[in-house]
């Protein structure tokens, strides 16, 4: 799977729902929706709005939690962001 902004390679994982191919470390699957990490393991998100990190992929409505982003498993400092700097 390839970033289609830097295309630069993104690790991916198959989703056990649709088979589609999605960001390794993902929350959800982007093709089908279906939750794609364990239910025992739920994100814990920054009680205060303030507290938040914005996913650095400008398309991505996640935030960063435990190093990844919430909702595309995207890391800060990868692809574009580091391109930028």
């Amino acid at each position: 799977m390839r970033c289609p902004h830097c295309n630069e390679e993104i690790p991916g994982v198959e989703c056990p729902q649709c088979n589609a191919i999605v960001p390794a470390g993902g929350r959800y699957c982007l093709e089908c929706g279906v939750l794609l990490m364990d239910s025992d393991k739920d994100v814990e998100f920054p009680d205060d709005f303030d507290d938040r990190v914005l996913c650095p992929d400008g398309t991505c409505t996640g935030i960063i939690v435990d190093g990844r982003c919430s909702e595309c498993g995207k890391e800060p400092g990868s692809s574009d962001e580091a391109a930028e700097a």
